[in-house]
């Protein structure tokens, strides 16, 4: 009875291990990066400058990484990303007003973590 028990622990381990595996495989490895990186949209604001926000940001390891933040921040009206991955932040320049939950958001479907935002 106990090797069966134990058989069936090992059998539940290995099949969580490939689900993790699969999962990071179809993403293109622990960050997604794979293959070759996402061009960055390069993105100039329409207005003036009106004022940056920095947004602290977990799970970024690799410039791949760093390209997805910066489209996933441009891709937001009236927002443009410089993004450090040596900070763990970007600097988020905005010509109107940028709701911070709206970063937050675009963010997190990127899949990556908010740390911190605030005022520059």
């Amino acid at each position: 009875m106990n090797n069966i028990i134990g058989i069936l622990i090992v059998i539940a381990v290995l099949a969580l291990a490939i689900v993790g595996i699969r999962r990071r495989s179809k993403k293109g490895g622990c960050c997604g990066g794979g293959g070759s990186p996402v061009p960055v949209r390069e993105k100039k604001l329409e207005g003036r400058v009106l004022g940056k926000k920095v947004v602290t940001i977990s799970g970024m390891h690799c410039e791949h990484c760093v390209n997805n933040v910066t489209n996933a921040i441009n891709r937001i009206d009236g927002a443009s990303a410089s993004v450090s991955l040596a900070r763990g932040e970007a600097v988020v320049s905005y010509d109107r007003e940028v709701d911070e939950r709206q970063i937050a958001r675009a963010l997190e479907q990127a899949g990556y973590r908010v740390e911190k935002i605030s005022g520059v």
